[in-house]
C-alpha cells in the first residue's frame, strides 16, 4: 500500500477517527498527543487512562499499558513515555501497531505514524498527501 507524508487514520478500540498524521520514516515508534491521567491495574493487567483532545471533544480512552520506555523526541530530549498497543487503520488496512502517548501540542500533527508501523505494509510517497484519505485535502487539512 502507498501512502502520502500525512494521511488521515483511525484508531478504532479508542473511538477516535479521522486523525491527520505525519507519516515519518524517521522516526521509529507511532505517538499520540495526550495527557496520561492514570495508570492501574484491572484484572492482573496494567492499564493506562489518557486524553485526547480531538475534534473539539476530549476523549478519555482506556488501553493496556505494554510498556514505560525511554523515547528521544524530535528535539533530542529523552523522555519516558507509556506505549499502547491498539489497532490502527489508514485507508483499508488495519493492523495493531505500538503507539507511545506523548505532549504533541507544539508539533503540527497530533498523531506521528514511525517505521515500525509502517514496516512491510506501505511504501511513502513523500512527494504526494492523502493517497489513503481521498477528498480530505481540501477539508482545511492541506497544510504544506
Amino acid at each position: 500500500m502507498q501512502v502520502g507524508w500525512r494521511e488521515l487514520v483511525s484508531l478504532p478500540e479508542l473511538g477516535l477517527a479521522g486523525i491527520p498524521a505525519k507519516i515519518d520514516t524517521g522516526a521509529r515508534t507511532s505517538s499520540l498527543h495526550a495527557d496520561v491521567l492514570d495508570d492501574f491495574q484491572r484484572d492482573g493487567e496494567r492499564f493506562v487512562r489518557f486524553a485526547v483532545d480531538w475534534n473539539g471533544m476530549r476523549h478519555t480512552c482506556e488501553a493496556v499499558h505494554v510498556d514505560l520506555r525511554g523515547i528521544t523526541s524530535s528535539n533530542g530530549d529523552q523522555q519516558t513515555r507509556f506505549v499502547i498497543k491498539t489497532p490502527l487503520t489508514i485507508g483499508n488496512l488495519n493492523f495493531r501497531a505500538e503507539i507511545s502517548l506523548a505532549d504533541r501540542s507544539q508539533m503540527q500533527f497530533p498523531m506521528l505514524i514511525g517505521r515500525t508501523a509502517l514496516r512491510r505494509r506501505m511504501m511513502v510517497d513523500s512527494g504526494h498527501s492523502w493517497l489513503q484519505s481521498p477528498g480530505n485535502a481540501d477539508k482545511g487539512l492541506s497544510r504544506r
